[in-house]
């Protein structure tokens, strides 16, 4: 009988561990959802890379606090705690980083990127 305890303890521990440090970054999900409202139509190249990028849009790596260029911009002007309920901050954010360029003077925006149907923050890890 403590064996069997033993086990499905050992289990729960393994299961739980890899949920926790498996998978992509997190998202703040109304962040992500307003991204996709203002910029993603379903059929289009950018709808499948954001597809297969999920939550590395804006993150990289394995580590929710890791941002790529693009998202570290709009970390600049969104707290993820006070404004992710506000869907307009959250809009004016990606219009405004949307004319940023993407990695220093000269080069394209993070908006022209998007409309090319890139990542904005590069490929996806």
């Amino acid at each position: 009988m403590m064996r069997r305890n033993v086990k499905r303890v050992t289990g729960l521990v393994v299961a739980i561990g890899m949920a926790a440090s498996g998978g992509q970054a997190f998202a703040i999900k109304q962040f992500a959802d307003e991204f996709k409202a203002v910029y993603v139509q379903e059929g289009t190249p950018l709808a499948a890379e954001v597809e297969k990028a999920k939550c590395n849009v804006c993150h990289m790596g394995k580590s929710k606090k890791d941002r790529n260029a693009y998202g570290q911009a709009l970390s600049e002007l969104l707290d993820k705690k006070e404004d992710k309920d506000n869907k307009e901050k959250i809009r004016q954010a990606l219009e405004t980083v949307a004319a940023k360029p993407s990695a220093g003077a000269g080069s394209p925006t993070f908006g022209d990127l998007i409309k090319e149907g890139k990542l904005p923050g590069g490929p996806a890890e």
